[in-house]
């Protein structure tokens, strides 16, 4: 045989794949493992999906609560800062009366002293009496009123007792005496009365 007769042979033309079997070939080969994996595919996608949904519920919850709180908050500081403010202007006068009330105690003892003296007494008494309702009027207008408990039962929350004295013919814990009359502005104690309470004999 001649080298031109090997080289003829070789150079026939070996039957070749048709177009449809090579591509049926491919599609086999690649989309049977997708297919075969398609289920887990999906399943993971799945459990994906709901975890990430359930993170952002959890963050959804967070920032309401969150919210709530802020508002909560501010809301209180609100209530705290009206409060404040109500009683600054209540209470504003506290200092003011803490000076007046030596005054009135002591018109209280020359009205005392002028009582206990002649008829000679009798204008200059007149006068401060006058002055002395007029003072207490005054104060009574900005809420101030003086705590004057003889002969009512003892409320430590505006007496002071000073001594308790045995007395049958009053009940137990009623002020028999005071010596010295307290005050409160707007009802707040600026000073109690000081008494003397009746117990048991």
């Amino acid at each position: 045989m001649t080298v031109e007769n090997t080289k003829a042979e070789d150079q026939v033309e070996k039957p070749e794949a048709t177009e449809a079997e090579t591509s049926a070939d491919v599609e086999a080969a690649v989309v049977d493992p997708i297919l075969e994996e398609a289920p887990e595919i999906e399943a993971q996608a799945i459990d994906d999906t709901a975890r990430r949904i359930e993170e952002l519920e959890e963050q959804l919850a967070q920032a309401k609560d969150q919210t709530l709180r802020a508002h909560a908050e501010a809301m209180n500081t609100k209530r705290r800062a009206e409060q404040d403010v109500e009683k600054a202007h209540k209470f504003a006068l506290e200092k003011f009366v803490n000076e007046l009330i030596p005054v009135v105690e002591s018109l209280e003892k020359g009205i005392e002293s002028a009582e206990q003296g002649e008829g000679q007494h009798e204008t200059m008494l007149e006068g401060m009496r006058l002055t002395y309702k007029q003072l207490l009027d005054a104060l009574a207008k900005f809420n101030v009123e003086q705590v004057n408990p003889e002969g009512q039962p003892f409320d430590p929350n505006f007496h002071q007792a000073i001594s308790m004295v045995p007395n049958p013919d009053m009940e137990p814990n009623t002020v028999m005496n005071v010596f010295q009359k307290g005050y409160t502005l707007h009802g707040r104690v600026i000073r109690p009365a000081m008494v003397v309470v009746s117990k048991a004999a």
